[in-house]
């Protein structure tokens, strides 16, 4: 692990202990529109105010909350809490997401954590993932697991068509509601699945962590999976939507 990731990793160490410690009311405040269009939490400021005490020394850290922070040769993009809702409803699935573009903009590394349960995704461009505990030094290859029995639909509300078609074709599916942290599980579940409008905050870490597996971007959506059958029958599902709406 990289200098940049060890201070990546400590930010969430600090972020997940404050979180054990305490709930300050005013984490749980609306504040303004941030970056990526959304209300920015209380929490979701605290946080990036600790990724950018660890972080920007390393470039310019790019927030969903406050955009671009400070200047630096490489932009460090992050999403201070991935799942920030979920936080503050006591949903335990919610995380953070950082990656590290070089200044010709290839990434170079990237982190993915889940808060809720202290577990932690990383890699570096060229590399395996990796993944282990947040205050533990064991670290493991990420592989793919053959057990799983559901897959992943983000943003599932807003798409009843789509639910509709995954059911008339028996998928099973969850709606966890945090894109990047989704991500990070796509090597576990039997696929991923993200539909809407693409910002950068939401994916950049987490398909950074999808090397080796079956990936489509399109405008509108994202598909994932270690399964070149299941990523074929969810493409001709939502080209099929497509055209249906069109």
């Amino acid at each position: 692990m990289n200098d940049f990731l060890r201070a990546t990793l400590k930010a969430n160490q600090d972020i997940a202990t404050a979180l054990s410690r305490r709930h300050d009311k005013d984490w749980y405040e609306k504040k303004e529109i941030g970056a990526g269009g959304d209300i920015s939490s209380g929490l979701d400021l605290f946080a990036e105010s600790i990724f950018f005490n660890h972080l920007h020394i390393f470039g310019s850290i790019e927030s969903e909350e406050s955009g671009v922070m400070n200047n630096g040769e490489a932009t460090i993009i992050i999403d201070p809490i991935d799942g920030s809702d979920n936080a503050l409803s006591g949903m335990p699935y919610f995380g953070t997401s950082v990656a590290r573009l070089a200044s010709n903009g290839i990434l170079s590394d990237a982190m993915v954590c889940n808060l809720s349960s202290n577990e932690y995704f990383f890699v570096v461009a060229g590399e395996k993932p990796q993944h282990g505990k947040l205050f533990d030094d064991v670290v493991e290859t990420l592989v793919v697991r053959n057990s799983s029995k559901v897959g992943i639909f983000e943003r599932a509300y807003a798409y009843p068509r789509i639910v509709q078609a995954l059911n008339d074709n028996s998928i099973k599916f969850r709606s966890p509601g945090a894109v990047a942290l989704s991500l990070a599980y796509a090597h576990w579940v039997d696929f991923v699945l993200f539909s809407g409008p693409i910002r950068i905050y939401d994916v950049v870490a987490g398909l950074a962590l999808c090397e080796g597996l079956e990936v489509i971007i399109k405008d509108d959506y994202v598909i994932v999976s270690k399964d070149k059958d299941i990523v074929a029958k969810l493409e001709l599902i939502m080209n099929d939507i497509q055209i249906k709406e069109k």
